[in-house]
């Protein structure tokens, strides 16, 4: 890899870290998890970045919070944050970026194919956030899925509709790989 691309990616990997910390401030504070826009940046992340890189970026989003840096929605920060209730959502930022970069850079980048791989990557975050939630707090499953999930889906549909609809643009616009999210 050429330094020029090496500076790319590191580039492009902070743009996403900074997409991810503004999109999780437009949010509504509803309890137990906030409705915000930062999975709107993980499947953004995935499809353009690819997995390795998607990954990386919100790794650095976490870790950013965890240290305490206010970029949580509502401007909050701290281990607290990651190791409470919804923490485990937000451990799944970065799976999901992973899961979205590592399938998008095995299709043909049809609108369709993203916005199935984006509910893929969707539902691995809410699969590792729910499991977190229930052991965190005690609550059972349909309880929890009541709670943190349900509320959501209306929501996170449109946010992948939007995602798999701009992915394929960002990377024409970006210079980036024919395939979506090629490693």
């Amino acid at each position: 890899m050429s330094k020029q691309t090496a500076v790319k990616e590191m580039v492009l990997c902070a743009l996403f870290v900074a997409l991810t910390v503004v999109l999780s401030q437009i949010a509504i504070p509803v309890q137990p998890v906030p409705v915000n826009l930062a999975t709107l940046s993980v499947m953004l992340a995935g499809g353009v970045l690819g997995a390795k890189n998607g990954a990386v970026s919100q790794a650095v989003y976490v870790l950013m919070g965890a240290i305490g840096l206010p970029v949580f929605s509502s401007f909050s920060g701290g281990i607290g944050i990651v190791a409470g209730p919804t923490g485990g959502y937000i451990i799944g930022y970065i799976a999901a970026a992973w899961l979205i970069g590592l399938l998008a850079s095995r299709c043909g980048g049809k609108v369709w194919q993203l916005a199935l791989i984006m509910a893929a990557g969707e539902a691995l975050c809410y699969l590792l956030g729910t499991a977190w939630f229930m052991f965190s707090t005690g609550t059972g499953l349909l309880e929890s899925l009541l709670l943190c999930v349900v509320p959501f889906l209306l929501g996170d549909a449109a946010k992948i509709a939007v995602a798999s609809l701009l992915v394929p643009a960002l990377n024409r616009a970006l210079g980036l790989r024919k395939k979506v999210g090629a490693a």
